[in-house]
């Protein structure tokens, strides 16, 4: 495998990106790669806020992989500044190349360079394999997560 490179997503990444979350059972059922439309302005936005970090992962001049790492101010914790990782997708013919172990440990070391004392993230209940990488990682379930559609 050629070298991996981690740089901020651009805009000419988005038909990559949003090919990736469409790439699974449930994203298959919520993303749109036909019509970048809402992706484009939803970039737009991520690319103004300084706490936002739309990251890819490329090889050989290949988008394989993207997340999101967002940056939280907080008052809980005594002012801790917590990462939430979001929408970690990888290619499907780089799945199990080491990637996504490359790419958290990245958003790690990122979260720590922004001074956050926790990084948190959140995986569907069905995705049984994401839990086990994510536990092998360090990350523990210590919480139960809710979610309201609107």
């Amino acid at each position: 495998m050629g070298d991996l490179e981690i740089r901020p997503a651009i805009a000419a990444d988005l038909p990559a990106i949003v090919g990736m979350l469409a790439d699974d059972p449930l994203g298959a059922t919520r993303e749109s790669p036909d019509d970048l439309t809402p992706y484009v302005t939803a970039f737009e936005r991520l690319a103004v806020d300084p706490n936002q970090h739309l990251v890819v992962a490329e090889r050989e001049g290949r988008v394989v992989g993207t997340l999101q790492l967002t940056i939280v101010p907080g008052l809980s914790r005594k002012g801790a500044t917590r990462s939430i990782i979001e929408g970690v997708r990888v290619h499907a013919d780089e799945r199990g190349s080491g990637l996504g172990t490359q790419f958290i440990e990245w958003a790690i070391a990122e979260s720590r360079r922004q001074n956050c004392q926790l990084v948190q993230l959140t995986s569907d209940v069905t995705r049984t394999d994401a839990r086990r990488f994510y536990e092998r990682l360090g990350f523990q379930a210590s919480h139960v997560g809710f979610k309201l559609p609107l």
